[in-house]
């Protein structure tokens, strides 16, 4: 199998290792993490997987790898179905015996549909992508917040505000009133 140009980073990787398998691509809910699926999924994964080797499913038990699908690496040189590691501490491996159980339980709820990878990816990406303009608008709405209120504090620190207040007057403007008004002002006081 090619590994799948439609991934994302929610999907995890299961293979039996250093043997021919299928790969099975478990898709994980946003922001869970390897270490979030259930060990009796990481079971079922990994049966698929032994089970869809042509050697795997012939030997009593199979190691199989698993690890996040952003830590496969894949270079021109490799053959079809051969994968890398850019981080080996990210990859898991795990011994696993043919258990009939899962695999008959794996068997009755088997269904089967035909799945749109690209529009599956491409809505994700559109999901992404909203959700990244929407914070995006958020942080741009409070910094402007942010700097409005730092104007309101500077003018209210400085003398500008005093100038436009239409009930102040200034000792020219003062000076200037008629007795009579200064006497009315005087009184007032």
């Amino acid at each position: 199998a090619v590994v799948s140009t439609q991934s994302t980073g929610e999907d995890v990787w299961f293979h039996v290792d250093k043997l021919s398998s299928a790969h099975v691509y478990l898709r994980l809910n946003k922001g869970e993490t390897v270490d979030d699926i259930p060990k009796e999924l990481v079971q079922q994964c990994c049966q698929l997987v032994k089970a869809n080797s042509i050697q795997g499913c012939k030997l009593a038990n199979v190691d199989v790898v698993y690890t996040p699908y952003p830590n496969l690496k894949k270079t021109g040189d490799m053959v079809a179905g051969q994968v890398g590691f850019h981080k080996n501490k990210k990859v898991i491996k795990i011994n696993i015996e043919k258990n009939n159980e899962i695999w008959k339980k794996l068997e009755k709820t088997r269904e089967e549909r035909d799945i749109d990878l690209k529009e599956e990816r491409e809505r994700r990406d559109r999901q992404e992508r909203e959700e990244l303009k929407k914070q995006q608008k958020v942080e741009r709405d409070l910094e402007k917040l942010r700097i409005e209120e730092e104007r309101r504090e500077r003018d209210m620190r400085s003398y500008k505000l005093l100038n436009d207040d239409p009930e102040l007057v200034t000792s020219n403007q003062f000076a200037n009133e008629s007795d009579a008004e200064r006497e009315l002002v005087d009184d007032f006081m």
